[in-house]
């Protein structure tokens, strides 16, 4: 595991909330000169420690949508099990990310589309794709309370003590 210091972490904490910084405002921002800034930034994408820029998008501006969480139980598990439904959730781009977790389900989905019916259409497809669904929940989301463009960079990267 790649060691960060307080300006690799600067440098990832920038990036995060200001994707489009030019190179010569990120280093004057962690008080480098543009090369060492620069090796810094380079380090960390070969390290995959960055893994991409991203733009974020104002869905309200482009038009309705509705944002639900999906809580999926699965019949069977077994490992073909999980690998065919993980498959499966790959090739709908609604769902914009699909968790593994432990406790009462095996899945949590994050899933964006346009309106109830297009949800329930997609809820449709899986049930008929035969993916092994016992049960699943629906949570729709009414208002965003948090949605964090800044990770907890220092908590994570910095030993414990």
């Amino acid at each position: 595991m790649l060691k960060l210091d307080d300006r690799d972490l600067k440098i990832l904490a920038i990036l995060r909330a200001e994707g489009r910084i030019s190179k010569a405002d990120l280093a004057r921002r962690v008080n480098l000169s543009a090369a060492p800034c620069w090796e810094r930034l380079q380090r960390l994408e070969k390290a995959g420690i960055i893994t991409g820029y991203h733009a974020e998008v104002a869905l309200k501006k482009l038009g309705p949508h509705i944002v639900v969480f999906m809580a999926v139980e699965l019949e069977q598990h077994r490992a073909e099990d999980f690998q065919l439904f993980e498959r499966a959730m790959e090739r709908h781009d609604e769902i914009v990310a699909c968790y593994a977790v432990g406790g009462g389900f095996d899945y949590i989905l994050q899933i964006v589309t346009r309106d109830i019916d297009s949800y329930q259409r997609l809820v449709d497809h899986l049930l008929e794709a035969r993916l092994g669904l016992a049960r699943y929940f629906t949570y729709v989301v009414t208002k965003p309370v948090k949605q964090a463009a800044a990770l907890p960079l220092e908590l994570i990267a910095r030993p414990k003590e």
